[in-house]
């Protein structure tokens, strides 16, 4: 659906993003994960065809996007972080206007309704709190059923319910065989949403694969547990490959002894930190 080559770009003189190479797989959710001021907006811009002074080879579904139509944006989807909605419009007026510029689109309410804001389409975008304007702008990208969605921050700001909403209906829009491009910091999100993920940090690219393999990479699950010798709380700690090999744990279940036991292993944050001594907060 996607393909990078030797992609270069700079808002001035100085070098931003570099020589970036990269694919992204028809039907995947493909995720960009760093800090803020990484790179992660401008490259959703480049791959959307709103920034068009690249180097290099960028082509969206066989298009090279400095010689994309006006049909390319028939078939992509964009929420950005920042709302772009009419303050003065009704949330179904706004999405009325908005599908009016698409050959095709689907029903309004039912994409409301997704969303818990099937009760408030008459009111105005401009009493709308900031999760609701999140929410209205999603399904906003979603009007005219694209094959490929870009996504900016989509849980950003909002509370874990509604959170967890937005993240069921990009299941279900991947489940459809949409492709979908996740940009975000929040590293919940990259692991429970994204089948690959791709590190990036001052315009450069640090690391790409599956948030499981980039996890299991750097460092095996541990196992720590407690338990009590002549009235004092001890501790020990193992890989949990090795478990089977640890006698006093054994001796401990066989016994009934163990006061606690928990499984840890590294975050796609400690990963991200190792591996480009940034933080993704």
């Amino acid at each position: 659906m996607i393909r990078v080559q030797d992609m270069q770009f700079s808002y001035t003189k100085e070098p931003f993003i570099e020589n970036m190479n990269f694919d992204v797989q028809n039907g995947e959710i493909f995720g960009f994960l760093g800090p803020s001021g990484a790179g992660k907006s401008t490259l959703q811009k480049i791959l959307t065809g709103l920034l068009t002074t690249y180097r290099g080879s960028v082509q969206v579904n066989g298009i090279e996007i400095k010689h994309r139509g006006n049909s390319f944006y028939e078939n992509i989807g964009v929420d950005f972080e920042f709302p772009s909605l009419y303050e003065k419009l009704t949330a179904r007026e706004n999405l009325n206007f908005f599908a009016s510029l698409y050959k095709k689109h689907q029903a309004i309410d039912p994409l409301l309704d997704s969303v818990g804001l099937l009760h408030d389409a008459g009111k105005k975008v401009s009493d709308f709190s900031k999760g609701m304007k999140s929410r209205l702008n999603f399904i906003k990208a979603l009007l005219h059923d694209p094959a490929l969605l870009f996504l900016d921050e989509p849980t950003s700001g909002l509370d874990p319910s509604n959170a967890k909403r937005m993240k069921d209906i990009i299941l279900q829009e991947k489940a459809k065989g949409k492709t979908i491009l996740l940009t975000t910091h929040n590293m919940y999100d990259a692991t429970e949403l994204c089948s690959r993920v791709a590190f990036i940090v001052d315009g450069k690219l640090r690391a790409l694969d599956t948030p499981r393999a980039l996890i299991m990479s750097r460092g095996a699950a541990r196992v720590r547990y407690t338990y009590a010798v002549n009235g004092r709380e001890e501790q020990k700690e193992i890989t949990l490959d090795r478990t089977g090999e640890d006698d006093v744990l054994q001796k401990l279940v066989q016994e009934n002894r163990l006061l606690s036991i928990h499984s840890s292993e590294p975050t796609l944050n400690d990963i991200f930190v190792e591996l480009t001594g940034r933080l993704l907060q």
